[in-house]
């Protein structure tokens, strides 16, 4: 059965390919096997995600690797891995931190350790190899310069609120930078993750205010003008 080696925040890109998978922790082995294999088909991963533009290329330049991607967000993956199954069409998926234990669940990844296994702290990886933590990031703010004046250019969550622009977050069910956004406000309003309401409480004031946007926040739509203030991780909108 082809299952999906699935990466929450995944770093090691050698283990991209199911054939490479399969030879083990062997580098050359790896090696061969990737380039006999040819592409990495990914979800999740885009260019424009934590320049993962210079992985792909660094895979093509060193092993002739080339490269597709259908962007998904984190939920959204893991259900196609789970509807796929055997007749899988994707190798490998850039998830949030709390999914990676729900691909493990629906019995959807394949384990694998590279070798610098030991080196990734517990708390931060599968103990059988199915996931691992490669970056992290901070909640932030991307600002529409040219749709937003200077003086109400929001730098801290009660900014937001004080607003007149609209703010897009993304679909908070399906996206963990979404959901971690709420996440963020909420202790920013004193809340936790035991308690987001808070968080919730200030979206909730937004949409009242008409000033929720839909449109999912992202470079692309930022410079479209589609997106006023948008809610993303820093290293995206770095």
């Amino acid at each position: 059965m082809k299952k999906f080696f699935m990466a929450s925040l995944l770093g090691s890109a050698i283990a991209l390919c199911t054939s490479a998978m399969a030879a083990g922790t062997d580098l050359k082995a790896l090696e061969d096997a990737a380039r006999k294999e040819g592409t990495v088909n990914s979800v999740g991963m885009p260019d424009a995600w934590a320049n993962w533009k210079g992985t792909w290329e660094d895979l093509a330049n060193k092993y002739g690797l080339k490269h597709s991607d259908t962007d998904m967000s984190s939920a959204q993956e893991i259900a196609k891995f789970d509807a796929e199954k055997d007749n899988a069409s994707a190798d490998i998926g850039d998830v949030g931190a709390a999914f990676g234990p729900i691909a493990v669940a629906k019995d959807v990844s394949q384990p694998y350790k590279p070798s610098t296994w030991d080196q990734v702290p517990d708390w931060a990886k599968d103990k059988d190899g199915h996931w691992a933590l490669a970056y992290t990031g901070t909640i932030a703010f991307i600002i529409n310069k040219d749709l937003v004046k200077e003086e109400e250019r929001p730098k801290t969550w009660h900014d937001l609120e004080k607003g007149k622009y609209k703010v897009a977050i993304g679909d908070v069910g399906t996206a963990a930078q979404a959901a971690n956004g709420v996440l963020a406000a909420a202790i920013a309003y004193k809340g936790d993750e035991s308690n987001v309401a808070p968080g919730l409480q200030l979206f909730t004031k937004l949409a009242q205010q008409k000033r929720l946007s839909l449109a999912n926040p992202t470079i692309q739509t930022l410079e479209k003008g589609e997106v006023e203030v948008g809610v993303v991780w820093d290293f995206n909108g770095l």
